[in-house]
């Protein structure tokens, strides 16, 4: 997501943070009910383009949010789908995707609340790794559209093995989903990313063919964080297959270490 829908999705973000906050550990049940939209316009090409067309009149389309969810919504939940059907979205399916980020980041504000928030963004991150790691199979299973949702659901509860904090397991099933065909480690991999941004960091990912050493990682997330101006969690996984030995992605971007190295030295010379 990108321009004028990101600008939307991080203004309603903005409103939306306070409202988390105060909500404290009930901010999963905020969760779950924007959860439960997600899936009505998932379900209903027709409600969600009447949702994000920029020619329909704001107050309609807030008319049409309040009709549909009337007393069954929490107020607040109500009010935020006010605020982002009232915005521009590039695309119908921006509308669909800002309220799946808002439902993720409700989620994974209840485990902030708990004191766990950096517990389950760890956790998704060995989730990834483990399946990086599994046989082929596995992978497959997880993000094959011709698997049921349930049979895709029994699998990860056996590598889950009743472990992992309470928001983990939520976000872990929705992301069996597959959503857009959105594969099953994408998505857990920009859960990640919403758990980075709710504390002020971004996520690395440095798929290598060897393990790092301490030194080696800690050097990299320095020239992350000096290269991006903020600070990186960065994850490793080992990979024997990775072409050049070294793939780091952040976000969307995709670099190697020695385009990094230039990142970092132009962003010194600027700020000198």
């Amino acid at each position: 997501m990108r321009g004028t829908s990101q600008r939307s999705l991080e203004a309603v973000r903005a409103g939306f943070a306070p409202v988390l906050r105060d909500a404290g550990e009930g901010a999963v049940e905020l969760g779950e009910q924007l959860f439960a939209v997600l899936d009505a316009l998932d379900g209903s090409a027709a409600l969600l383009r009447g949702l994000s067309d920029p020619a329909r009149d704001a107050a309609a389309k807030a008319g049409l949010v309040r009709s549909l969810l009337g007393r069954q919504a929490d107020d607040r939940v109500v009010d935020v789908l006010v605020d982002l059907v009232g915005r521009r979205w590039s695309a119908d399916a921006d509308l669909a995707e800002a309220v799946e980020d808002l439902a993720v980041g409700a989620t994974l504000a209840s485990a902030r609340a708990r004191g766990t928030l950096e517990t389950v963004e760890n956790e998704l991150f060995t989730i990834v790794r483990s399946l990086i790691g599994s046989p082929a199979d596995v992978r497959s299973t997880l993000s094959a559209p011709g698997v049921s949702e349930a049979d895709r659901i029994r699998l990860l509860e056996t590598i889950l093995a009743g472990r992992g904090d309470e928001a983990t397991r939520r976000l872990a099933r929705r992301a069996v989903g597959l959503r857009g065909g959105r594969r099953f480690v994408a998505t857990l991999s920009w859960y990640m990313e919403i758990a980075a941004g709710m504390r002020d960091r971004l996520v690395g990912l440095a798929t290598v063919t060897a393990p790092l050493t301490e030194a080696q990682t800690d050097r990299l997330g320095s020239l992350l964080a000096q290269a991006y101006g903020k600070p990186v969690q960065l994850n490793v996984v080992v990979d024997p297959t990775v072409v050049g030995g070294l793939r780091i992605q952040v976000g969307d971007d995709v670099v190697e270490a020695t385009v990094l190295a230039r990142m970092a030295d132009a962003r010194r010379r600027l700020a000198s």
